[in-house]
């Protein structure tokens, strides 16, 4: 078993096991992107006198034959390969020979691995941002269709002011599409160059071009000074898992309004079939699993976001292996937010309201009679709080005082 860094000493099989972890299978995900970030590297070199046209060619055929076959599952990275990078190199020098070694001049793992999970970023949050926005556009088709449809609206679990579908759906379609917006917010750290830094510290005695595998990867800068570029690890995925924690909290407050009307002392709406699940013991049962999930889904991208700030909390500057645990919270908060972007759409669409269970207590129209009476009668706003709430029969002190003073 040998190891880009290997210097012939032998290795304890537990290290191995121990430092890759899970790394090299969550490696799969980014293998199409380092195969894009090392096209671009070998094309700089190349144009910089530093490797030639032959080499360049059986590089960059090399490398997309690779990544075909990889998408087509006929190979995978292994643990003896230790991460996707390396599996990458042994197999591109397998398949092509001494060229397959020349590709990593000038570079490091260290700004391999951050330019492939950049990409990876951008494309995770484009993905997103569209899931955000079909979340949205269906509650607002959920408003239109429900537009009649009247709802009591509550404040501290009580009804409070009168409401509708239409502004309850509108309400979450609005919040979300700031959700969506704030995602696009994190390409500021995303969009920056980290190819050319190596481990942190540049490349001396190289003349490399950082400006133009930006331009090729579609960066837009370069990430400098040099050292700037570790201690920036972590500072864009939690920017990122920061913003996805506020669009799932959205999300799952949306669930627990569903589910409470979803209740049979409130009936308020129907959920479909297709969206419910049964019990193994009590047949007349249709479980909201879907919107439970959701709601409880909410606190496992606040666990992501807190575990990304934690371990970077208080490294000291350069690159450390700690930063390899980045990628577990990252990808685990980004899939379940694309699992709930890809399943409500459709759960949305099979809902229905019924405006027949619905009620709206006769006093939620107390605020409003309020007002109307400053406008008929010019009093202050307080004047007529105590007039309606003694009208209504409120239990308020205020309503008390007022009855007591009616009857003296």
């Amino acid at each position: 078993m040998s190891f880009l860094w290997d210097k012939g000493g032998p290795l304890d099989a537990r290290v191995l096991q121990y430092t890759a972890g899970e790394d090299y299978t969550l490696d799969e995900r980014l293998i199409g992107y380092d195969i894009r970030a090392s096209i671009a590297h070998a094309e700089m070199l190349q144009e910089q006198g530093l490797l030639s046209a032959e080499d360049l060619n059986a590089i960059r055929t090399g490398l997309l034959a690779l990544g075909e076959e990889h998408a087509r599952g006929e190979w995978r990275i292994e643990l003896a390969d230790e991460d996707g990078q390396t599996a990458l190199e042994k197999r591109l020098t397998q398949r092509i020979g001494p060229a397959g070694g020349r590709v990593h001049l000038g570079r490091s793992r260290n700004d391999q691995v951050l330019t492939a999970l950049r990409l990876y970023m951008r494309d995770a949050i484009g993905a997103l941002h569209h899931g955000a926005l079909h979340v949205a556009q269906t509650l607002d088709q959920l408003a239109e269709r429900e537009s009649g449809t009247q709802l009591p609206g509550y404040t501290h679990m009580q009804q409070a002011m009168p409401s509708s579908v239409a502004l309850w759906a509108g309400g979450f379609a609005s919040e979300i599409r700031d959700d969506a917006d704030a995602l696009k917010q994190v390409g500021r750290r995303i969009e920056k160059s980290p190819l050319g830094s190596a481990a942190g510290y540049g490349t001396p005695g190289l003349p490399l071009n950082r400006e133009a595998t930006r331009t090729k990867l579609g960066f837009t800068s370069t990430h400098v000074p040099v050292t700037a570029v570790q201690l920036s690890r972590g500072k864009a995925e939690a920017q990122l898992l920061f913003e996805v924690a506020l669009l799932m909290q959205d999300l799952g407050r949306f669930a627990a309004d569903v589910l409470l009307f979803y209740t049979q002392e409130f009936g308020f709406v129907e959920l479909s079939d297709a969206f419910t699940t049964g019990s193994s013991i009590m047949p007349q049962k249709r479980n909201p699993d879907v919107f439970e999930l959701i709601r409880g889904r909410s606190a496992t991208a606040h666990a992501c976001l807190s575990e990304v700030l934690g371990i970077c909390a208080k490294l000291p500057s350069g690159y450390q292996r700690d930063l390899q645990l980045l990628k577990v919270p990252l990808f685990r908060s980004i899939d379940l937010a694309l699992l709930t972007l890809g399943i409500l759409p459709s759960a949305i669409e099979a809902m229905r309201f019924r405006p027949d269970r619905i009620r709206l207590d006769p006093s939620i129209h107390a605020a409003e009679q309020a007002n109307e009476l400053v406008v008929k009668e010019g009093i202050p706003f307080r004047e007529a709080y105590r007039r309606v709430g003694a009208a209504l029969g409120g239990n308020s002190a205020e309503s008390t005082a007022a009855k007591k003073a009616d009857k003296s």
